[in-house]
């Protein structure tokens, strides 16, 4: 009988010392199949779309998440404005639910809202190159391939399948992808209805950023360039940044409204919601 009795006893602590299994990822093809292909859909602030786009203009592969606004699919023949997120790994994820908050409580029109991934953080991740019109070693960079293939490729793709509203486009970028925006701004101010700018970085083979002071191309709009800068950002980002500001923000010379936007107590990164918010409240001056 006692015997027995330690024997059960042994039994029970075996059991209540056993580690559970801990979960496996990625999961199994099965548990994937259970799931979805887009598990992305069970987040409602991000769900719309997602596909591949295979660049002839830059020679690479770039993965394409789309954000469609709440109450898309009942209302067929509405437009909406849409936005381009550079860097759309981290940014889409960010600012795409950011776009709804803003529209519940600043009543910011709902938007078509556009991540450009690359797919990863790593090597596969060539915003070094894409980013930027020279590298250091003097060669060409690749900013003038990616605008042709934003151009000419990817928004032609989306706003051939969504019901966008292609005079309230925005494009937005954060560091070296704000220099972009800049770039972008310069060479095609018409392109977009707004230009966002985050902190943007500076190359060193321009004046300050991407051809500050230099003729516009082409006829002033109602676009607007807004660059925003952290107070707290890097000493020669943020010097750029006001330099900037002292030179071009409210000249009437330009193809498009400077505006700059000091986040006071705002850093490199970690600001760039806020800069959404002031910018986008900006740009399209929502009715309370």
């Amino acid at each position: 009988m006692h015997r027995q009795i330690i024997a059960g006893f042994v039994i029970l602590l075996a059991a209540c010392q056993h580690t559970p299994a801990q979960p496996v990822w990625p999961p199994a093809a099965d548990d994937r199949a259970e799931l979805g292909s887009t598990p992305i859909d069970y987040l409602p602030a991000l769900a719309g779309d997602y596909f591949k786009h295979d660049s002839l203009a830059v020679g690479r592969r770039y993965h394409i998440f789309v954000r469609l606004p709440e109450g898309y699919a009942d209302a067929p023949e509405q437009t909406y404005p849409i936005v381009y997120l550079l860097d759309g790994d981290s940014t889409f994820p960010m600012l795409a639910p950011q776009h709804l908050f803003l529209h519940y409580d600043e009543k910011l029109p709902e938007a078509i809202v556009v991540g450009i991934a690359y797919g990863g953080f790593g090597e596969v991740n060539k915003r070094g190159i894409d980013f930027r019109p020279a590298l250091e070693d003097g060669s060409q960079g690749g900013a003038k391939a990616f605008l042709a293939m934003l151009e000419d490729e990817l928004m032609p793709r989306v706003e051939g399948r969504f019901r966008a509203d292609g005079s309230q486009r925005v494009l937005v970028g954060q560091s070296r992808g704000g220099s972009f925006v800049h770039y972008a701004a310069y060479h095609r101010p018409a392109l977009f209805h707004g230009f966002i700018a985050s902190n943007s970085g500076r190359e060193w083979g321009d004046k300050l950023i991407y051809g500050m002071g230099k003729p516009m191309p082409e006829m002033r709009t109602d676009n607007h360039m807004i660059l925003a800068s952290g107070s707290r950002d890097r000493d020669y980002l943020r010097g750029t940044a006001l330099e900037w500001r002292d030179e071009m923000a409210g000249r009437d010379d330009l193809p498009w409204r400077a505006t700059f936007l000091n986040i006071e107590g705002g850093t490199h990164a970690a600001s760039l919601p806020e800069v959404y918010r002031q910018a986008m409240l900006l740009i399209f001056e929502p009715n309370d």
